[in-house]
């Protein structure tokens, strides 16, 4: 309804009404019309140029990169200064982080000269540190206030701050204690502040790790999170939809490293072909030149395959198999270790899990293939017995190898993430065909030439 009025109101240039009709909206509703209209470019202009400052601020936050940079060049210097005073410092560091030199320093050369040593120092930060995904609009009160001097303050700050679900407590700076806005308001407003705050506190430095802060996120069902530097002074905060942001990025970068792929944060549509290619031809690569084992391997028993064709059909099965049983269980393993459900202490546990797992597996696999190849494929028995026992035991391995991988990945400070699928099917495969032509020289001993 609302995106046909628009149109109608666009159509009829009626712009009066129309500045009426958007800035009476959500802002929900006005940033899915300008993704769903991205290719109407001059429209969108008109409809960004009509939205007042703290709307435009709002929509223009969420807004990807390319129509961001499209909009602030449509705009004269005076608007962008009332844009940059409405956005908060988190979302203005995101975006000066996406832009290209020439709009940063036009964007500079328009924002407030007190702030622009404070924007150096945030890009300073590493990219997955706590400090990369701070704002440092936070609720900061005295542990000598009463509730009702701190709830005048924060009636007078509101609008300034991007959540005022926690007040912190600092005394020169340094944070002693917090109290989140429900007990405020359940407090007497002769209460001091220092009597009813809470002092143990959850906190990151600005040189965490962005997981770690994550984690806490997750464990604790927090909603902000304080970031303080070396010397315990609080210099802003982690807000939960920079969190839901920052776990939306690492899933689809694990994404990317399980299907054997060059992380990038670019969207599909906007990545250019040869940047698509160049993500995927260097593990390509990698898994190509690693796949060269399995060929050697077959070379070295290529004398057995010779004196006993047959082997050589259920070879295709068998790597299948033992690929698709490691990707299981590295998938899981993987997965476990993102939600922080399995730590790297764990591996025993995951050892003895997974070996249980994949025996059922392997049993219950190695049955039905027999009694495919002798009843209906009508192999000979000891042929059966081979490909089936052969299959028992890689599916086994396999479990164990795609379980253990992502653990020993993380002890060793890489990501488990790249020891999915792809990687483990190629170890896989090669372990599936030794164990094959061995288990075969066991029982064909007699009849083969070696």
């Amino acid at each position: 309804m609302f995106e046909k009025i628009v149109r109608e109101l666009l159509e009829k240039k009626d712009l009066k009404r129309l500045q009426g009709v958007l800035n009476s909206e959500t802002p929900v509703k006005i940033i899915e019309f300008f993704e769903n209209n991205e290719e109407n470019e001059k429209d969108l202009i008109i409809l960004f140029r009509l939205l007042n400052k703290e709307r435009a601020a709002e929509v223009f936050a969420e807004l990807d990169p390319d129509m961001q940079m499209k909009l602030i060049s449509s705009i004269n210097d005076e608007k962008l200064q009332g844009l940059l005073e409405e956005l908060y410092f988190d979302d203005m560091i995101d975006f000066i982080e996406e832009m290209p030199s020439n709009v940063v320093k036009r964007v500079l050369e328009n924002y407030k000269n007190e702030n622009r040593s404070l924007i150096n120092q945030f890009l300073s930060y590493e990219e997955d540190s706590a400090g990369s995904l701070m704002t440092i609009e936070y609720l900061s009160i005295k542990s000598n206030w009463t509730v009702k001097d701190s709830l005048l303050y924060i009636r007078k700050k509101v609008e300034e701050l991007e959540t005022i679900d926690v007040a912190y407590v600092t005394e020169n700076k340094k944070l002693i204690g917090e109290i989140s806005l429900k007990n405020l308001l359940i407090s007497n407003d002769d209460d001091l502040i220092e009597n009813i705050m809470n002092k143990n506190i959850l906190y990151v430095t600005t040189s965490t790790n962005q997981e770690e802060a994550i984690d806490l996120f997750k464990k604790y069902d927090l909603t902000v999170l304080p970031v303080i530097d070396k010397e315990n002074i609080l210099v802003g905060i982690i807000t939960i939809d920079d969190v839901v942001d920052a776990i939306e990025e690492e899933n689809t970068e694990d994404f990317q490293k399980m299907a054997a792929m060059a992380p990038s944060k670019e969207e599909y549509l906007d990545s250019s072909v040869f940047q698509l290619a160049k993500n995927r031809l260097t593990w390509l690569l990698v898994l190509m030149v690693s796949a060269t084992f399995t060929g050697t391997i077959i070379s070295k028993y290529e004398n057995i395959i010779e004196q006993m064709v047959v082997l050589a059909a259920a070879i295709p099965m068998l790597m299948d198999t033992g690929g698709n049983a490691g990707s299981q269980s590295s998938t899981l393993v993987i997965r476990g270790m993102a939600l922080g459900e399995i730590k790297d202490s764990d591996c025993l546990k995951v050892l003895w899990k997974e070996l249980r797992v994949s025996m059922i597996v392997g049993i219950g696999l190695g049955l039905v293939n027999f009694l495919r190849m002798k009843l209906i494929l009508k192999n000979d028995l000891k042929i059966s017995l081979l490909v089936s026992l052969t299959l028992g035991v890689v599916v086994v391995i396999a479990k164990l190898v795609g379980g253990l991988l992502p653990i020993g990945a993380k002890k060793l400070k890489l990501d488990p993430a790249i020891m999915a699928g792809p990687l483990v099917t190629t170890i896989v495969d090669a372990l599936a065909l030794v164990i094959y032509f061995y288990m075969a020289m066991l029982l064909y001993k007699d009849v083969l030439n070696i």
